[in-house]
């Protein structure tokens, strides 16, 4: 018996199985996939399937289902994740193009993953501690106003208003501002409240109080960023999957609310040789994911944090990774720039 003839039958099954959520008889097939043998061969290569724990027949006389090793058998052998198609391409970029900050690109990052995919879209944040400083600006607002501005490495954008002496000019400003880039230079984020300390000490006197309000203003922004979270979407999708989970979506729902576990769980993900990671049933060790099957892979420019999708274990798994892979270059390349 062909062990590639063999598979070929095993691929056809899961194919069948996660489009129709119906169980996959021989005769079914035979009409729908050119696998060149007969109904016969068709049924002994299921046998020798159900043996090895690949697929299993969950009514008596009915077709077949993937188990969970056999949609693992699947997923190791997918050699080649197919592109996305031009349309979703332009999806993918007309929408993060259109976001005016990361955090906005992240959300609707999310969103639209969640909508190619039909699943539950997870982002692991970056930790902003991880990166440092690009750039620091202050705006003179008026009346002492002034909006100081953090751009770190990772691409996060964040501002603050501190209220400064109204008197300062825009060159105290610009003193004030020129001294924290040399001072806080490629610093990283967790280190800004002491190195401003600092810097302060470099200023004419008379701007030292400038300089510690927008010192403890970077340092407000910087502790701001510096807890792990998740960016969620699509979580509707799971109430169309329910009959996929034994009893109730429920457990599924109340893990997905513990950030905690899902940002350990994806912290955990070890990619394999095509840059993909896939938590395929019980292989999610985590109370309430038992039923479900995760697809992820990192971005950024340090590949730190995790992008994926959550969904049942009759997943598309091919169409998910694609996805997935996809959404996490885009990102990648926004964050690098």
């Amino acid at each position: 018996m062909s062990e590639a003839r063999r598979l070929e039958v095993l691929r056809a099954i899961v194919e069948d199985f996660v489009h129709s959520r119906e169980p996959v008889g021989s005769k079914m097939l035979l009409d729908r996939h050119q696998l060149g043998v007969s109904a016969a061969t068709i049924r002994n290569d299921m046998a020798q399937l159900e043996e090895e724990g690949l697929i299993v027949a969950p009514h008596t006389s009915s077709g077949r289902i993937p188990t969970e090793q056999g949609y693992r058998r699947f997923v190791d052998r997918i050699e080649d994740v197919r592109p996305l198609s031009a349309a979703e391409r332009r999806a993918i970029q007309a929408l993060i193009d259109g976001a005016s900050d990361v955090d906005e690109v992240m959300e609707r990052t999310v969103r639209l993953l969640a909508q190619l995919t039909n699943q539950v879209a997870v982002l692991q944040v970056p930790q902003f501690s991880r990166s440092v400083v690009r750039h620091i600006e202050l705006v003179g607002l008026g009346g002492g106003r002034t909006l100081v501005v953090l751009i770190a490495s990772n691409g996060h954008v964040d501002q603050r208003v501190a209220q400064l002496d109204p008197e300062l000019s825009e060159d105290d400003l610009h003193l004030v501002k020129n001294a924290l880039l040399r001072g806080l230079a490629n610093a990283r984020l967790e280190e800004i409240a002491r190195l401003c300390a600092a810097v302060v000490e470099t200023l004419p006197h008379h701007l030292h109080d400038a300089g510690t309000r927008v010192g403890t203003a970077l340092a407000a922004l910087s502790d701001h960023r510096v807890t792990d979270r998740i960016v969620m979407a699509g979580t509707a999708n799971l109430a169309r999957s329910n009959r996929d989970f034994s009893l109730t979506i429920t457990p599924v729902l109340e893990a997905l609310e513990e950030q905690v576990v899902l940002l350990r769980l994806l912290s955990e993900l070890e990619l394999d040789r095509r840059g993909i990671a896939v938590r395929i049933g019980r292989e999610n060790f985590y109370d309430g994911f038992e039923e479900t099957s995760l697809v992820a892979t990192a971005y950024g420019p340090d590949q730190a944090a995790k992008v994926g999708v959550l969904g049942p274990t009759r997943m598309d798994y091919s169409s998910s990774m694609a996805a997935v892979r996809a959404i996490a270059r885009y990102l990648s390349r926004i964050l690098s720039t």
